[in-house]
Order: structure tokens, then C-alpha cells, then sequence
């Protein structure tokens, strides 16, 4: 009988695969190359607590490792998803024991860091400032908006970024080629479509580069000479993948605000490029649909009105027929949003607008303006003097007063040059002018 105890623990790939030196690490030359202070940091191990932020796969976990195997430091590893304040004390208490018995440093890893709450975050920073830990958190979101900032205030923020097609392409290949951790023994081949293929499905992530190797390798033919990674064994291992995208998380707005930038910049292919980003991601269309609409009120206004109709029939078009017909319909709005003309002067003028509203007192209507549905109310002059716009003149009455007379002149709404936004500026000053003359009449008797 096998001995249970003697068994071989499995491990996936991506975790044999993990490097434990910063030779052996790839990517992040912008943070650990040559000369620069983070790399110098380890080397000459003045430790300083700090928060790695970027995507997954990108290295954080293994940095952290690699940090603590540089200065013999005890590593304490925490994940926020599966911890609370018990699993905090039990690894500050080992902390402790490390600083008092043996005088060594420890660093308190702690993953998905944005996921403890403020007073779990607080926990940590008695024993930050008196240097029982270095802290090393990680996060895939913002730690400006997730993070506390008196622990944010004891941490210096490290940014990684995803790791380039070179990178991964080879770190695929020290896998295939490492016999003892990787999967030298099978002598895997792989083409340079297939590298490129399975490359690109990565999107930047080694973790995720290195799990689909794995899956693949399973499902490799064997050939005489080695198994061989083929185009129609990724495209088994790639049926539905998809890229990143985290909805409501950083990537997720970060998409979202490119596509709007896209539109209201007019590059209607940077506009359907970030479009399909995100359908490809898994993000609702109707989310979408939804942001399309306020793009069109927003950046495009009286410039061209046809954009927010527009807009809206392709969320309808989206909630009646689904996939994929109503991602095209999403498709022709937001090109046509893109090549529209712009204006956000309505959006101006609304913003500016309500702040007076919330600012200002609240005015009373003006007597003229009022609906004198009682006699009462007549007696009291409500409606008295209104002049009726269709009875005027070109439907007009000029020189009358609509504002309260606190805010008499008050011009919120200032017309751009763009798109039909042009005539109405043109006919809102003509309409000005004849106020002017209306006045000046009546002030004559």
C-alpha cells in the first residue's frame, strides 16, 4: 500500500512554477530593474511596508515572497476573503514571537487587502507603526478608494502592470523546458501560432498563461516524438474564455470611462474598440445602453438630438431582442454618438443651474406667472399682466420676464457653435434683441 504520508502534494502549475528570486522574476522592470528603488530596497533590505496594486497574475504574491526570502524575514501570508480579526491576531502573535525569541522581521502579507473593512484595516496599524510587521498588502482596485488612508498614510503604493507578450511567451517556455518543476519530462511542442494564441488568451496574467498551459498539456496528442500543443487543442481549452473584466471593480471603470472618452473625443473606432472590450468581458448591455444614453445628453446635447432618440432605440432594441442583434443596435449608437456634433452645454447649464437652485433661496413665483384658478387668487392678482406667447407677434412676447425677479437676466444656457446648437444660438440672440427693444419700449411708456 502507497504511504499516504509520502505521497507527493500536488500543486498546480503556476504555483511550482513560482520563482523565488528577482532574476527568475519577469516583468515589472519599471519597479524592480536595474537601479531602481524598489529593487534597491531588497537588495540592501531596508524594508518598508508597502501596497502592491495591479491586475491579477501580475506577480504580487510572489514580489512578497521574494522580499521576505531577501532579508530572511519570517512570512506570515493572510487572505482577506477567508480571514477576519482572529486569523490578524493569530499572525501578529507569531509576529511577536519571531521579533522576541529570535530578533527576526516578519512580513505580513495580506492578499485582496480592499476586502477588510475599515476596523480590520485599523488592526493593523498599532503593530505597523512599532514595527512588529512589515506590511505588504495586495489589491487588484484602487487603493485610493479602498483602502483606508491612515493605513494607506504608512504604505508606499507600488503600481504593477500587466505583464507584456514577451514576458509571458516566456514564461511559457520555462515551463515547458523545466523538468523538475515545469513540464520538461513531456517534451511538449507548441508552434509559434499556437505560443501566440495561447499568449494572447493570457491578457497579461502569467497565473492564467500557465493554467491553460496545464489544461492543454492534458489534453495534448502524443506524438513520437513529445506531445504536441496544437491550434485545435487551445481551442478546446479556450471555449468561452474571456478577457479580463471585473465588473464594478477597477477595470471595469476604467473601460467604461474610456469608452465615454472615446465618444466625446469623436474616434468612433477607439469608441466600438472599448465597446466590444467590454461585451467581450461579460459586461451587461443594458449597463451600457444605459451610459450611452447619458453620453448622448451629456457630450452631444442640442449638437444633434437624433443621438439621444438614437440612444434609446438601441436600448430598446437591446431589452426586445437580446444577443446579438441588440449589441449591433449599441454598436450604431455609439459610432453615431462618436462622429455627432458635441455640445455639453445643457449639461453645463443644468449643473450650474442646480447649484443655484440648492444654493439660493427660494424664490416666489412671479405674480404674472401664477395660475389664477380662484377668484380669490385673481383678486390677489395672481396671472395678472401674463401676456400669451401665441397671441404676439412670431408667437413671441417680447420683453417679458420668466425668471424671479431675483434672477432677472440670468442666462444659464450658453449655445455652442456645433450642429444645430448653432441655430438655436442664433435664434436665442434674435430673440434677445427684440427683449431689448421690448423693454425699451415699454420703459418709453
Amino acid at each position: 500500500m502507497t504511504d499516504l504520508f509520502t505521497q507527493k502534494v500536488y500543486q498546480p502549475l503556476a504555483a511550482r512554477m513560482r520563482p523565488d528570486t528577482l532574476d527568475g522574476f519577469y516583468g515589472q522592470q519599471h519597479l524592480i530593474g536595474p537601479g531602481k528603488p524598489l529593487r534597491e530596497a531588497i537588495e540592501s533590505e531596508s524594508l518598508h511596508s508597502m501596497i502592491f496594486w495591479g491586475p491579477p497574475g501580475v506577480g504580487k504574491t510572489t514580489l512578497a515572497k521574494i522580499i521576505a526570502a531577501s532579508a530572511d524575514a519570517h512570512f506570515e501570508n493572510i487572505s482577506a476573503v477567508l480571514s477576519g480579526v482572529k486569523e490578524i491576531r493569530a499572525s501578529i502573535a507569531k509576529a511577536q514571537e519571531q521579533r522576541d525569541l529570535r530578533g527576526r522581521k516578519t512580513i505580513l502579507f495580506v492578499d485582496e487587502v480592499h476586502r477588510f473593512n475599515k476596523s480590520q484595516q485599523d488592526a493593523f496599524l498599532p503593530f505597523v507603526e512599532d514595527g512588529t510587521v512589515v506590511f505588504i498588502g495586495a489589491t487588484t482596485e484602487n487603493p485610493s478608494f479602498e483602502l483606508n488612508n491612515a493605513l494607506l498614510s504608512r504604505c508606499r503604493v507600488y503600481v504593477l502592470k500587466s505583464l507584456d507578450a514577451t514576458d509571458i511567451k516566456t514564461v511559457i517556455a520555462q515551463a515547458m523546458a523545466d523538468a523538475e518543476s515545469g513540464l520538461g519530462q513531456r517534451k511538449l511542442q507548441l508552434d509559434e501560432a499556437a505560443l501566440d494564441l495561447l499568449a494572447n488568451a493570457a491578457d497579461g496574467d502569467a497565473r492564467r498563461a500557465l493554467n491553460l498551459l496545464e489544461i492543454a498539456n492534458d489534453l495534448a496528442s502524443e506524438q513520437a516524438d513529445g506531445a504536441v500543443i496544437d491550434a485545435s487543442v487551445l481551442e478546446q481549452v479556450l471555449v468561452g474564455d474571456t478577457r479580463r473584466f471585473d465588473k464594478g471593480g477597477e477595470y471595469f471603470y476604467d473601460q467604461i470611462s474610456a469608452l465615454h472618452k472615446s465618444v466625446r473625443g469623436s474616434s468612433p473606432d477607439a469608441a466600438l474598440y472599448w465597446l466590444c472590450r467590454m461585451l467581450d468581458g461579460g459586461c451587461d448591455p443594458l449597463y451600457i445602453a444605459r451610459r450611452v444614453a447619458r453620453i448622448a445628453s451629456e457630450d452631444i446635447g442640442n449638437a444633434d438630438p437624433r443621438a439621444l432618440a438614437l440612444a434609446l432605440d438601441a436600448w430598446s432594441v437591446q431589452e426586445r431582442l437580446g444577443s446579438p442583434e441588440g449589441e449591433l443596435a449599441l454598436a450604431q449608437a455609439v459610432t453615431y454618438c462618436a462622429v455627432a456634433a458635441k455640445s455639453n452645454a445643457v449639461y453645463s447649464a443644468f449643473k450650474a443651474t442646480m447649484a443655484d437652485v440648492k444654493s439660493l433661496p427660494s424664490y416666489e413665483v412671479p405674480l404674472h406667472l401664477r395660475n389664477a384658478a380662484t377668484t380669490l387668487m385673481k383678486e390677489l392678482d395672481y396671472g395678472k399682466d401674463y401676456r400669451y406667447a401665441h397671441s404676439e407677434d412670431g408667437a413671441y412676447a417680447a420683453g417679458e420676464t420668466y425668471l424671479p425677479e431675483e434672477l432677472e437676466g440670468k442666462q444659464y444656457y450658453f449655445p455652442t457653435d456645433n450642429g444645430l446648437e448653432k441655430k438655436i444660438g442664433d435664434k436665442l440672440s434674435y430673440l434677445r434683441s427684440l427683449d431689448k427693444d421690448g423693454r425699451s419700449e415699454k420703459d418709453k411708456q
